[in-house]
């Protein structure tokens, strides 16, 4: 079984996610968008897939917004296209905060800005605990979407909408990929800065992503599991 996982900058991966995936027999396959060099110029043009050569198509979070055009639009659109045709063809696909954005906007909704931006551990009220556990997830954003037709909401917290299930398809805006080396990353490229102006102490986020990170693990694999379990209809 052949998943493609899609990196949208060179420091995110697919952490406990991918981990779950390999030990249920898939061969991941990950796609770079914007690789290091073009970070802060991201306008780049990469050759993406088609869905059908994959099994399950996984899209991790990204530092820009799915709307921004001026910034991401030589690739938002075809990974776009991407996400529309792999769900169109039964090919599961989850995705991960931006990656929930991008699948909602896909498949009909659209993004818009969160009333406030969301960055730390917090608590996810859910209405299905054997597909997303409640208790706290890690967040990192600033949009929200609004769901597509037809989908249904399954979390929330005060902000925004935190999962949703489309067929066999489902974004999560919280991170269950993460682990303490991939916030490392986030806090060197931007995320010490973003976490000083949040009035938040970055140490005591990485401090706190070490001391779940045994809990968080099991949660992104049950996560994992029931999403590979989700049914066509």
């Amino acid at each position: 079984m052949r998943a493609l996982i899609i990196e949208h900058e060179h420091v995110s991966t697919p952490g406990y996610v991918g981990e779950r995936l390999a030990d249920r027999g898939y061969d991941l396959t990950e796609l770079v968008v914007v690789p290091e060099e073009r970070f802060t110029d991201p306008g780049v043009e990469p050759a993406f897939p088609t869905a059908e050569e994959y099994d399950l198509v996984v899209a991790l979070g990204a530092p820009w917004s799915v709307d921004h055009v001026e910034l991401i639009g030589p690739w938002i659109t075809p990974e776009l296209d991407l996400l529309r045709a792999a769900h169109a063809a039964g090919v599961p696909v989850l995705g991960i905060c931006f990656g929930g954005q991008a699948l909602a906007t896909a498949l009909g909704g659209r993004v818009e800005r969160s009333p406030r931006f969301e960055l730390g551990w917090t608590w996810v009220h859910t209405d299905d605990a054997q597909l997303v556990p409640e208790g706290p997830w890690f967040q990192y954003h600033g949009d929200r979407w609004r769901l597509p037709p037809g989908a249904r909401e399954i979390a929330r917290n005060g902000v925004c909408s935190q999962a949703f299930v489309h067929g066999r398809s489902m974004g999560v805006q919280f991170h269950p990929e993460l682990t303490p080396a991939t916030l490392e990353q986030w806090l060197v490229h931007g995320g010490e800065v973003q976490a000083k102006e949040l009035g938040l102490d970055s140490g005591a986020l990485l401090a706190r992503t070490r001391t779940e990170a045994r809990h968080a693990r099991v949660r992104a694999h049950v996560l994992v599991d029931a999403f590979l379990a989700l049914p066509a209809g």
